[in-house]
């Protein structure tokens, strides 16, 4: 299901519980964009995947705050699969940087003339 289906299958719910539904929806989406193929982030990512269907399904039933409690915790752990696939990424180009800084090191002490 859609989450224009969705929201607008919910007329008597509120357009701010509609809102945040469909925040999390848009924090899961660009979550999954970040996160990608990568492991890092991805079981969060399933998770905010879960709440964000539950939360859609408790908005087509009317349990408006059920719904947002739900989108809040959808949105809350997009947020982390992001912070946790940028984290590792960032992560991997320091040990990348790293492992440059040790290569030169490594010629240079090689190349360069001992000094006792």
């Amino acid at each position: 299901m859609t989450i224009l289906a969705t929201l607008g299958a919910c007329s008597s719910v509120s357009p701010l519980t509609k809102e945040r539904v469909a925040r999390s929806d848009a924090s899961f989406q660009q979550a999954q964009q970040t996160v990608g193929r990568s492991e890092a982030g991805a079981m969060e990512l399933q998770q905010a995947e879960d709440k964000l269907d539950a939360a859609k399904t408790a908005l087509a039933q009317k349990r408006q705050q059920e719904a947002e409690r739900l989108a809040a915790q959808a949105h809350l752990y997009a947020e982390l699969a992001m912070a946790k696939s940028q984290s590792a990424a960032a992560r991997k180009a320091a040990d990348e940087v790293l492992a440059s800084v040790e290569t030169l090191r490594s010629e240079a002490e090689r190349t360069s003339p001992t000094q006792r």
